[in-house]
């Protein structure tokens, strides 16, 4: 900290990472990469036998045996990460010598190694110490207790004197909320620390290092030399295990009588959430074995504590889905008006847990329980207004945005305002009450700026005895998940909207209003499809070995939800028949394997909801079939056959026969999940599955609700073709305006033996490729945003070259007369139907 001053400007930029020095209890060594050693902690002298003036600019082979190097140099193949940290137990450095525990890892260009002596631990094996304790937190089911037994299972692990879970909040204040403590030394439970005494560099650490560990508050540390390197740069310490401690908040400790302290991080989606924060009042150093079990059970914490959290804010996502369907069910039959959506508005309170509501619209102000007066809602929309939001703004302290509403703080002190058209703009602004709070600090959380052991700057506070706080005119503040429910209803509220005010409005100002919602709509499509992607991605990883067959397996499910999306669209979102979706599956997965596949039941179509589901279901068993069932030899075949029970449910029977002997699988994958569980879980379904010796069977049921027989005609058409087809060229043109797809596209191509692909995104563009080199064959997507590829059709069909269209619109495109008989691909594009060109 050489020319370091803190001082109140400067406190949260503290160099807190490169120190200069690291905690005596082990030795530090960074080697370059020659593998010469060029820093190196004074404590080598202690734990090698060697100073640093000993090692430094020499070869770590001078320092350490063959066998430690070759080791260390193994465990480094398999160093992933910026921020990974290696770790090695029991390993002698030299022939004959003691014993060490290493870490490893990367600073910038330096290899960091780490070393402590390595001693005898009465713990037991590592990973059945953390199996048994994160059994004992999973069996808690309320959430506290679920803490309690965390802290509780910690302190025994680690035996500290004191160990807290401290959460922090949306202010960055801090709260202990879980506590286990040796008894006689008081209790911190309930006691609140300010933001400032964790300060946000300190925090960034947290995020990167799960566990953090101060053994002895007095140790003298040992520093490292020499303290730059020839470029004048100290040596990173940031994931250094041996990091010394910041003077502050050493000082800070020893004011709180903390002779030894041990961190372990709780993460929720890569950000800190809180921390087992743990307190000895006597120097305590635990091995690193046992500190690494307590890290890992650290991070089992953290994803046990976000799978729960993720339960309740499914289920109440599922609520709010719930709600948005009856209320677009209801608004087609309700009176023009404001006033149908007065059934719902205690609904929409229940689901965001307000205290009041209120709604602007059509020049009609609406208000439900607990709200500001009619005259304070307006003067709160005009404030709204003038500061031009575009999406939910929530605050839970009114008064700091508007003064004035410091006097009816007891009705609504905090709000979540969610725009519902555009200016001048209508609103729905949920309120809630103020909740007049009595905060314990542990301490007085102001700090003042006085003389301390480190000069004139702003000093830790000196005392922690219980300090009581009331805070007014604040709400409760409104939570992630909360922002995310409205955000989630303001698409529902705007098509709501849009229907309402649609007769009232001009054509003209339909039109606009309609494209509004359109892109609304599209966009919370667009979110659930990448999520779907996401999760066919994430899911898929796991049961393949290679990516290659990743690729594949990846690329099957895409393009089975494409086909059922275009048949689907084809329809203009309708029902989709139950024909279509198992032929177009036959055909485009098992090409001339197709008429083995026999389908038997009268015309049947399903909702589009079920379409979807069903698709990916079906690819999934034509896979498998194909892979391992009857469809796998050249005699297999495979029967469908549907029918609808005296309920009006669709029974789907797929029995397999004549292919090889059937044995039930010895690994549940991801495709296995689809089958199983996909139905039962989105449609309330029902799958069963009998692994037969003569065949595999499969009977899945789909509720009558989404199944109709009405007006069904099977639409799936055979891919169009060119009459003669070509051979696969060695120059190729692509025209294509999205430039990822045009990157996989060309790769797809270049797999199938095109040597030479020249990319275009545009008409001008393209015009200009052929002018200089006339292709043998072209690839033309339709859509190119602003202009369609028709114009670069023309050239090519003048010039007498063959080529294809591109589309993502199905059957709906609407394509001139002259280029009725081109191939069209659907996008996404794929390997099978490329080559289908040539």
């Amino acid at each position: 900290m050489t020319g370091f001053e803190v001082d109140l400007t400067n406190c949260d930029r503290e160099p807190i990472h490169i120190l200069g020095s690291v905690q005596p209890f082990g030795f530090l060594l960074a080697v370059n990469s020659d593998w010469v050693i060029v820093h190196a902690s004074t404590s080598t002298l202690r734990y090698l036998g060697l100073a640093p003036a000993d090692v430094l600019d020499k070869p770590l082979s001078q320092v350490m045996s063959g066998h430690a190097i070759h080791a260390i140099r193994g465990r480094l193949q398999v160093l992933r990460g910026a921020d990974a940290v290696e770790r090695m137990f029991g390993v002698p450095l030299t022939d004959g010598g003691e014993d060490f525990d290493l870490a490893l890892h990367y600073s910038g260009r330096l290899l960091i190694i780490e070393g402590e002596p390595s001693f005898a631990d009465a713990l037991i094996e590592a990973a059945s110490a953390v199996r048994s304790m994160t059994a004992r937190i999973v069996a808690r089911p309320d959430f506290e207790g679920f803490c309690h037994e965390a802290a509780r299972q910690v302190r025994a692990l680690t035996e500290f004197d004191r160990v807290m879970i401290y959460r922090f909040g949306h202010d960055g204040a801090g709260e202990v909320i879980a506590e286990s403590v040796r008894p006689g030394i008081g209790s911190f439970l309930g006691q609140r620390y300010p933001a400032s005494d964790i300060p946000v560099q300190a925090r960034a650490l947290y995020e990167r290092n799960w566990l953090r560990i101060i053994a002895d508050v007095d140790a003298e540390v040992s520093p490292i030399v020499p303290e730059v390197s020839v470029s004048g740069e100290p040596v990173d310490l940031s994931m250094s295990m041996l990091r010394a401690v910041s003077p502050i908040h050493i000082e800070y400790l020893r004011y709180m009588g903390v002779a030894a302290s041990l961190s372990i991080s709780i993460l929720r989606d890569g950000k800190l959430w809180g921390l087992f924060a743990c307190h000895h009042y006597a120097p305590k150093h635990i091995s690193y074995e046992r500190r690494t079990a307590a890290e890992l059970f650290g991070q089992l914490f953290s994803l046990t504590l976000e799978s729960r959290e993720r339960e309740v804010e499914t289920r109440r996502l599922a609520e709010a889905r719930n709600l948005h369907d009856r209320m677009m069910n209801a608004v087609v039959k309700a009176n023009q008006g404001a006033d149908s959506l007065s059934p719902y508005l205690d609904d929409l309170c229940r689901l965001v847990h307000c205290d009041g509501l209120a709604l602007w619209l059509e020049g009609r102000l609406t208000l439900r329980d607990s709200t500001p007066d009619a005259s304070d809602v307006h003067s709160l929309i005009r404030l709204l207004r003038e500061k031009d939001t575009h999406a939910v703004f929530a605050t839970s302290e009114i008064s700091a945005l508007m003064p004035s509403a410091a006097a009816w703080a007891a009705k609504a002190a905090g709000m979540m305002a969610v725009p519902l058209s555009r200016a001048p703009r209508d609103y729905m602004i949920f309120f809630r009450k103020e909740e007049a709070q009595t905060v314990v600090w542990a301490g007085k959380p102001a700090k003042l700026v006085q003389v301390g052991p480190l000069g004139d700057r702003l000093t830790p506070r000196k005392s922690f005895e219980a300090w009581e706080e009331t805070t007014r005119g604040q709400s409760r503040p409104w939570t992630v998940v909360e922002r995310s429910l409205a955000e989630s209803m303001r698409a529902s509220l705007l098509e709501i909207v849009f229907r309402l005010t649609d007769l009232a409005d001009e054509e003209r100002q339909r039109a606009n209003q309609r494209q509004e919602l359109l892109i609304a709509e599209l966009n919370h499509r667009v979110r659930n499809i990448l999520g779907l992607i996401r999760g066919l991605i994430s899911q898929t990883r796991s049961g393949v070995a290679s990516v290659e067959e990743f690729a594949e397996v990846v690329g099957g499910r895409v393009q089975a939800l494409a086909r059922a999306h275009d048949q689907i669209t084809r329809h203009q979102w309708g029902p989709g028949a139950l024909s279509d979706l198992i032929t177009a599956e036959a055909e485009a997965y098992l090409s001339n394997k197709a008429e083995r596949v026999t389908l038997t039941g009268a015309p049947i179509a399903l909702a589009p909801d079920a379409f979807s589901i069903l698709s990916l279901v079906i690819h999934e068993l034509m896979t498998n079939s194909a892979k391992y069932g009857a469809l796998c030899d050249q005699r297999g075949q495979v029967g469908i056959d549907w029918t609808r029970d005296a309920k009006g449910d669709l029974i789907i029977d797929w029995r397999e026969r004549d292919g090889p002997p059937v044995k039930p699988p010895t690994r549940r994958g991801f495709g296995s999940t689809i089958i199983e569980h996909s139905i039962p879980h989105d449609l309330n379904g029902e799958v069963s599955l009998d692994y037969r010796p003569e065949g595999f069977q499969a009977r899945i049921r789909i509720p009558g609700r989404y199944v109709t027989s009405e007006g069904v005609v099977a639409t799936v058409k055979p891919a169009r073709r060119a009459e003669t087809p070509v051979r696969a060229p060695d120059r190729m043109l692509v025209v294509e305006d999205n430039m990822i797809i045009a990157l996989d596209l060309e790769d797809m191509l270049t797999r199938l033996g095109v040597k030479s692909i020249t990319l275009a995104s545009s008409v001008a563009q393209a015009l200009d490729a052929l002018a200089e080199d006339m292709p043998p064959f072209a690839i033309l997507d339709v859509n190119l945003g602003h202009e369609t590829s028709f114009p670069i059709a023309k050239a090519l069909q003048d010039a007498g070259v063959p080529f294809a269209f591109g589309t993502g619109f199905g059957d709906s495109a609407a394509f001139p007369d002259r280029f009725k008989d081109a191939p069209v691909l659907q996008k996404p594009y794929s390997a099978e139907a490329l080559a289908g060109l040539f």
